[in-house]
């Protein structure tokens, strides 16, 4: 055995979240015993303990929060309390190894069993550019509040991991790391389980083209962007012959229902919530173009969106605004409009629903970038170089 690793992760249950599912297979075959504690999910990933394929996940029961700031401080209260409490249970470990949000998780090092832990922080979001962006309210005292978390976090961490460079620059300059301590560990889909099905052409509801949507759906996200630049494809772009699909979930998803009802684009678009891998694969595979409205704002520009890259994984053309990482990530697999202008979107979704082969060139170009430098073959190198610098700590 390497050792023994305890996962710490709050935003969604596992093995749901893929990167985290991905990292703890990775830790197990380097022969790592791996604990992981995590929210139970609503109607997956259930149980309150779960053994699979040697991974041991811990699970307890949280309520989404609601209702702004308050909402989030009632959820990571609830969070810390049974993470604590499970981590109690589980006892003493080699390696604590937390993923944000929040940026609480440092506290876990307190713990009497945890002396002489090292401290891996795995730095999903940045959580102060993520309340600027999502809550719109600038930098008030909440937002001084999660700085400090953040800048408590990096002093705790023995090694980050960041998803993408811009994340590294920031934990080598606001995080003070030196760069020794900042590995690069990207969320890249595993290319075996992303792979073509025979598309369902039921899924058009009797129109030539399929657009599609895949993520989550909280209010920093666009999907109200997507949609009104449907709107827009079909009023300003005279387009009618296409059908689009918006699959999972989110705080702002009954918002977006509504939205699309209001915009009049209720018998052009379906909402699926969150499904099962093999639904979701017959949907990209049956997608002509898929969309990443992620708007311009503090958090988007520098982040990797997981659904570019599974989108990539998929062999599907993207429409994307012109964000610093999401052109990174995926290149000329992607068409770029102006930050934010649904006008802009809208015409290169139709230049894109014109030109079959440029969607097949686009598509292989993104293919290979996943099964090549953007593979989680390689990420999962780093991870364990990471694991490795903590314990020669």
């Amino acid at each position: 055995m390497a050792g023994k690793a305890l996962i710490l992760v709050e935003n969604l249950s596992v093995p749901f979240d893929r990167r985290v599912w991905q990292e703890s297979l990775a830790l197990r075959d380097a022969g790592w015993e791996v604990h992981v504690i995590c929210p139970r999910g609503a109607r997956r990933d259930t149980e309150p303990y779960a053994e699979i394929g040697g991974i041991r996940i811990h699970r307890y029961p949280l309520r989404a929060a609601t209702g702004g700031p308050a909402g989030y401080l009632r959820e990571y209260g609830s969070a810390l309390w049974h993470t604590y409490r499970l981590a109690r249970r589980i006892g003493p470990v080699d390696v604590i190894h937390a993923c944000n949000p929040p940026d609480l998780f440092f506290l876990m090092t307190k713990l009497p069993g945890s002396r002489g832990a090292r401290f891996v922080f795995d730095q999903h979001d940045l959580v102060p550019e993520l309340y600027l962006s999502r809550f719109r309210r600038g930098e008030d005292f909440l937002y001084r509040l999660v700085c400090r978390l953040e800048r408590a976090t990096y002093r705790a961490a023995d090694i980050v991991i960041a998803t993408n460079e811009s994340y590294r620059e920031v934990a080598l300059t606001r995080g003070g790391k030196r760069p020794e301590e900042v590995f690069v560990v990207r969320s890249a889909p595993a290319v075996e389980r992303f792979h073509e099905v025979p598309p369902r052409p039921e899924l058009k509801k009797g129109k030539p083209h399929l657009l599609c949507y895949l993520g989550v759906m909280g209010p920093q996200d666009g999907v109200d962007y997507a949609l009104r630049a449907l709107a827009k494809l079909r009023d300003e772009q005279n387009r009618t012959d296409w059908h689009a699909a918006f699959v999972g979930a989110g705080d702002a998803f009954d918002d977006m229902v509504r939205l699309s009802r209001d915009l009049g684009l209720a018998d052009f678009v379906d909402f699926t919530g969150r499904i099962p891998d093999e639904d979701l694969l017959h949907y990209l595979s049956t997608a002509d173009v898929c969309l990443s409205p992620d708007p311009l704002n503090p958090l988007n520009d520098v982040s990797t969106m997981n659904k570019v890259m599974e989108y990539m994984a998929m062999a599907r053309p993207i429409v994307s605004f012109d964000l610093r990482e999401a052109k990174v990530s995926a290149g000329k697999a992607a068409l770029y409009a102006p930050p934010n202008d649904e006008s802009e979107f809208a015409k290169l979704v139709a230049l894109l629903l014109d030109d079959p082969e440029e969607r097949r060139r686009m598509g292989e170009l993104g293919r290979a970038r996943v099964a090549g430098p953007l593979s989680w073959e390689n990420s999962k190198q780093s991870l364990i170089a990471a694991y490795e610098a903590a314990r020669s700590r």
